[in-house]
């Protein structure tokens, strides 16, 4: 067990190139020492498409055409996910709910969505408020260091994508990267929906200015991924992982355990089995595991960039008072992050006054 599981997704251009990962995986493995490692070490789901009927719509495409984007309801379902900031009005639609389902029942830990539109490795948070820094034009995450990381391993591994070049002359990445937000706001999309109720890092890849290529272009398209994917792919070994059991060595799920100073605003928890996973990048951090109604347990762990080894450091906690396996938890669907905001302004008024307080009886003295 432990084997940690990216998730891929795509549209259009994506679709084929999916296809063809597919291909070089199976026909590599065991023929190229990289790849069976990586097949022997991670458990890859591909999807090869989320919106079928929007891809059979798809008649009489050009560069711009856009109606494959909506369902046979008429649906964006990348404007479909229930939303961290917002209320998101949209009723759900049978494959966002089929994907959600997917998501809660398994462990993903890594994730991306492939688009088309653009060529840039775009990273979470898609929508924000002032908690996470849009005053800024930014909407930072507790794990914007990985996301970054994750983007720029794309986009540097990608034929052209790290070049920033945009589709035109209004629009340029540096480094072939940017933050959602940053982009432009987005409501109910799949990717801060990951990572904020599927505890999965998950990046939007667009791949293509022209969203609907010759079919000519397509196996170039393929070369120029290639290597990008298989790169990203192995970055699902950062960080740590581990299993969380108790008194009898028996797994608890439902455990939280995320590290200190980031965290989650839907705390990260055990999966059945007792297991965890924490993407993060090389360095000394403090790991947190707390089974509710028990004392945490602390653990100083100095991560190595295991990618290469496609093994993340292994770091078990055991809880010898522990023999009752917690209740389920989960978070809500409500919007966390409003919630938060609303919290942080009604406590304004007071931290005004205190600093008052403060700077007056420094005067007085």
């Amino acid at each position: 067990r432990l084997k940690r599981k990216p998730m891929l997704l795509l549209q259009t251009v994506g679709r084929e190139i999916l296809l063809h990962l597919i291909d070089h995986l199976v026909t590599s493995y065991g023929r190229d020492p990289a790849i069976t490692r990586l097949l022997n070490n991670t458990r890859i789901h591909i999807m090869p498409t989320m919106n079928p009927d929007g891809f059979e719509a798809t008649v009489v495409p050009d560069c711009y055409y856009s109606r494959g984007r909506y369902n046979k309801n008429g649906e964006d379902l990348n404007r479909n996910f229930p939303d961290a900031f917002e209320n998101n009005s949209n009723l759900i639609q049978p494959e966002t709910q089929a994907v959600m389902n997917w998501i809660k029942n398994e462990t993903f830990v890594l994730s991306a969505n492939l688009h088309g539109g653009a060529l840039v490795a775009s990273y979470t948070f898609d929508n924000g408020n002032s908690v996470t820094g849009t005053s800024n034009g930014y909407s930072r995450s507790p794990d914007d260091d990985v996301f970054i990381h994750l983007a720029k391993t794309y986009s540097f591994n990608h034929a052209s994508m790290y070049k920033g070049t945009g589709c035109d002359s209004r629009q340029t990445f540096p480094d072939g990267i940017t933050n959602g937000y940053s982009w432009y706001q987005l409501e109910g999309g799949m990717q801060d929906y990951n990572y904020v109720w599927g505890q999965c890092f998950e990046i939007t890849l667009e791949l293509s200015c022209c969203k609907y290529p010759p079919a000519e272009q397509l196996e170039k398209f393929w070369r120029d991924n290639k290597v990008a994917l298989v790169e990203y792919i192995k970055q699902v070994h950062l960080g740590v992982k581990g299993q969380v059991t108790d008194k009898n060595g028996n797994p608890i799920p439902n455990a939280i355990v995320e590290a200190k100073g980031r965290p989650h605003i839907c705390p990260y928890r055990t999966n059945e089995h007792g297991e965890y996973f924490l993407l993060l990048l090389p360095g000394k951090y403090v790991i947190n595991a707390t089974v509710p109604g028990f004392r945490s347990m602390l653990k100083t762990v100095d991560i190595p960039d295991n990618t290469a080894n496609f093994s993340a450091l292994k770091q078990d906690f055991s809880f010898p008072e522990v023999s009752v396996k917690p209740r389920p938890a989960s978070c809500p669907r409500t919007p966390l992050y409003q919630e938060l905001e609303r919290s942080s302004a009604a406590v304004k008024p007071t931290l005004h006054i205190l600093v008052l307080a403060i700077v007056t009886i420094s005067i007085l003295k």
